[in-house]
């Protein structure tokens, strides 16, 4: 079949403005935060909105505004006119939410649209629709209102595309949500279908939060804050142990402005890399402050996405900064019966504050004084002592030695010092200055072999003794691997195992990361591998295991010295087969010495895959179990 070839021809204007709308307008959201964008720039102070039919039949903002004088009205409608910009050199340094020129001119090919305003020193308000014609006189305050009805009605291949009501308003409130967040110094009002839906009263950025995402969502995140030099970051993330299963809250900002962007998520992504669990998606709400021309707006008819000119170094910036928070942010168990604790990161820096006597310090080997359980697996050394507790008393205590210490003797040990007579209390009394200085308190005993009872001053702390040795080792490898002191431990009779001819040639390729790793592995022949050292951190770990786990990892993701995050991924198999592993039985020393070392290591309230380590039973929970007072 055969047809005749049409000539080139300029398209008419009504069918380029149409075209030009597909980039911008999408559905009744996208109209929206055009529309929204438009009043904050006018420095509004109130900003009204009110939908009909989700967005489809009507969007109406109304703000209160610096307005449009009467005779720049009906240019406001035209294409490729705006306020915003007036130069290539004003582009480049983009200070304004819109800038483009061409909302309402799309707006207007797709849609029935009235623009009504008044400015501070006109006696009354103007009036134009997208149809043309003359300003007329109308009723209004000072500010701007877009009325806009019946969006796509002229173009149906456009509309059937459209959801249902419910759908459309829910975008058009998140949309609102989004535009909300960043601007706690505008109030905000929301009517649908002419009944009241929400309302916003301007304020501080925290009310804001508050307002839009609840509090309970505020007490799942910490705060961050870094500036260095033109860039700032500030905002809240949520605490890994209750990231969520969707990525429904995300919400980046760059200079105001909501935006998708695939340098910073990664850098989000990072900084969460070795503490969310399976395929849980962390939720945020992050605000970067930078020099205008540092950062390229012009890059999408939508404006959701950004360009950095030094991609690198804000993925950096953002990586540490989040990566910081999160280690020193205080600790949530996740647990129904929870409630938040004190910040054992705060606590530990408190008690290391004080001084301590020569000596004290932790040794630079911290593998070779690490007392072992029965079962030989490494328990961290002990922090420097808190000058409560007499120096003397505090190493005798954690001297250990086959079998423990008894009950008796490790309360008279931990019982508390008053004032000055060193013979207040008796043995038989619980240990409170303890429970008082330490956020994860003192331990109890041991259950099943899996987890520790401690007891805190809150109440009582139930901690999962593999996860959490395995996040205190996983850190210590980092640690040391950062600081070229990783200490290696030759084993006396090395382990040999056979393996697929596959993975002895991995362990083959990459024999130099292995042995950056701490690893000294050979082959033993054509399918078979011989381990002849390995860090002394994890010298009682099953080390067969980790071997096979971290040649695995290699194969499946490969290795390089600048990629600290595949780095981190074969540290964390390594520590997960060098921690101590369940139905093992750790005297009350021992776990003491777990919990200290927890609240002194980053990140210690998740294991290296995201799962919680301890949880905190309230014993005001724990009376109404019992209906104690009741």
């Amino acid at each position: 079949m055969t047809s005749e070839r049409r000539r080139i021809a300029p398209l008419p204007d009504t069918l380029i403005s149409q075209i030009a709308a597909g980039e911008v307008i999408e559905r009744p959201a996208s109209v929206l935060k055009e529309l929204l964008e438009n009043a904050i720039d006018a420095r509004a102070r109130a900003i009204e909105v009110r939908l009909g039919g989700g967005g489809i039949r009507r969007i109406a903002v109304r703000d209160d505004g610096t307005g449009i004088p009467r005779d720049e009205l009906a240019l406001a409608l035209a294409r490729h006119a705006t306020s915003k910009i007036q130069s290539l050199g004003e582009l480049e340094s983009v200070a304004t939410m819109g800038f483009r020129g061409e909302a309402l001119a799309s707006i207007a090919s797709v849609a029935t649209i009235t623009l009504t305003s008044r400015t501070a020193n006109a006696a009354q308000a103007w009036q134009v629709d997208g149809r043309g014609g003359p300003a007329t006189a109308a009723a209004g305050a000072n500010g701007t209102t877009v009325d806009v009805r019946q969006l796509f009605d002229e173009i149906p291949a456009r509309r059937k595309f459209l959801r249902a009501e419910t759908t459309e308003y829910g975008h058009c409130l998140g949309m609102l949500e989004r535009v909300a967040l960043a601007q706690p110094d505008i109030e905000f009002r929301l009517f649908h279908n002419d009944k009241p839906q929400k309302h916003w009263r301007a304020g501080s950025a925290s009310q804001r939060m508050r307002d839009i995402l609840g509090i309970e969502f505020l007490q799942q995140c910490v705060t961050a804050e870094r500036t260095h030099d033109l860039i700032s970051l500030r905002g809240i993330l949520v605490r890994p142990t209750h990231a969520r299963g969707r990525a429904d809250r995300q919400y980046l900002y760059v200079n105001g402005r909501y935006v998708r962007d695939r340098t910073v998520s990664h850098a989000i992504r990072q900084a969460y890399a070795d503490v969310l669990h399976g395929d849980r998606q962390p939720a945020y709400v992050l605000f970067l402050a930078l020099d205008p021309r540092s950062v390229d707006v012009n890059v999408h008819p939508s404006k959701h996405e950004v360009r950095f000119r030094d991609s690198g170094a804000m993925h950096q910036f953002v990586a540490q900064a989040l990566s910081a928070a999160l280690a020193s942010g205080t600790a949530t168990p996740d647990h129904p019966a929870a409630r938040p604790a004190a910040s054992m990161a705060d606590r530990a820096s408190a008690r290391n504050a004080a001084t301590t006597e020569p000596g004290m310090a932790g040794n630079a080997n911290p593998a070779a004084d690490a007392p072992t359980t029965a079962g030989g697996a490494h328990i961290p050394s002990m922090p420097a002592a808190d000058g409560r507790y007499p120096r003397a008393q505090w190493q005798q205590t954690f001297a250990l030695r086959d079998g423990g210490r008894d009950q008796a003797a490790w309360q008279a040990a931990y019982r508390p010092l008053d004032g000055n007579d060193p013979g207040t209390g008796t043995a038989s009394d619980p240990p409170g200055g303890a429970t008082e200085d330490f956020p994860l308190g003192m331990a109890l005993g041991q259950l099943h072999g899996i987890y520790i009872l401690a007891q805190n001053r809150a109440g009582l702390v139930l901690v999962d003794m593999h996860a959490a040795h395995e996040r205190v080792v996983y850190e210590q490898l980092k640690r040391a691997l950062d600081a070229r002191t990783l200490p290696r431990q030759e084993l006396l009779v090395p382990v040999v195992f056979n393996v697929s001819e596959a993975d002895a040639g991995l362990a083959e390729e990459y024999h130099q990361t292995l042995t950056e790793l701490g690893l000294t592995v050979t082959p033993g022949g054509p399918a078979s591998l011989i381990v002849r050292s390995v860090p002394a951190l994890l010298a009682s770990g099953d080390i067969e295991a980790m071997v096979r786990h971290v040649i695995r990892d290699l194969g499946a993701i490969g290795s390089s010295p600048r990629l600290t995050e595949q780095r981190n991924i074969l540290l964390s198999s390594m520590a997960c087969h060098g921690a101590v592993r369940a139905n093992r039985r750790l005297t009350l020393d021992e776990m003491n010495a777990l919990l200290r070392t927890m609240e002194q290591t980053d990140r210690a309230d998740q294991c290296n895959h995201g799962r919680p380590t301890w949880v905190q039973w309230p014993l005001a929970d724990l009376d109404k179990l019992f209906l104690r007072g009741q």
